[in-house]
């Protein structure tokens, strides 16, 4: 069983949580990625940012391959930037589970869905906000992740959009009715506030960043948005 059935599998017995890295301290980044290892957390997730696709720049390259030495867990990355599939060889070399591109930035989307996959990697597409579910209804058999943005992307800390709970319950209607294994998965606000609800909506992982980082207790804090430990 490859990484991601495994991780599949325990949707039925746990949520799942994903540290998003954006929100880790960069003068001490090996140090908190190794926090991470050893909390429960299930993946990392890295959001990647150019500047153009969302006004904001985050890390490239150089900083995902030192992630990568450090990192006991697998790789969601999220590319937020235009042309995306340009860099599937990059993504597939730093040994990314998941590559997550962003439906407003895939001009074809659903070859870029089977460019991710054929390059052996989980395919991931990305919803803004403001983007209708309507959007991927054609390509969702094509998706193994579809993760829903509630907020608006480009920085970290914002607050979370509250229409994202229907959202979230009409994708798992949708990726239910069709009888498909598509997680979903949630970035932005996460805390421990609305973790339960996102689960309980239908959410299979959790992207968060300043809730978990900024954290006392950054690993208790992964268990109490996961559900292990009372909120």
């Amino acid at each position: 069983m490859d990484n991601f059935a495994q991780l599949k599998k325990n949707v039925m017995s746990k949520q799942m949580l994903a540290p998003s890295l954006l929100s880790a301290n960069f003068g001490h980044l090996t140090d908190d990625v190794e926090l991470m290892n050893n909390s429960r957390c299930d993946w990392f997730h890295l959001d990647v940012m150019d500047g153009v696709f969302v006004p904001n720049i985050s890390f490239g390259f150089p900083v995902m391959e030192a992630i990568k030495k450090s990192a006991r867990k697998p790789l969601d990355v999220h590319l937020m930037i235009v042309q995306p599939e340009k860099f599937i060889p990059e993504i597939k070399a730093l040994g990314a589970l998941v590559m997550n591109v962003h439906q407003e930035a895939c001009v074809h989307l659903h070859r870029v869905l089977h460019q991710i996959r054929d390059a052996g990697m989980k395919s991931g597409v990305t919803l803004n906000p403001a983007t209708p579910l309507c959007m991927i209804e054609d390509v969702l058999e094509d998706a193994d992740l579809v993760l829903l943005m509630s907020v608006n992307p480009g920085f970290g800390g914002q607050k979370f959009i509250e229409r994202i709970y229907d959202k979230t319950r009409r994708l798992r209607e949708m990726i239910d009715r069709r009888n498909l294994s598509t997680l979903i998965e949630i970035d932005g606000g996460v805390n421990r506030k609305n973790a339960a609800a996102l689960y309980g909506a239908g959410a299979d992982v959790l992207v968060a960043g300043s809730a978990v980082f900024g954290a006392v207790d950054p690993v208790a804090e992964v268990d109490i948005l996961k559900g292990l430990v009372p909120r």
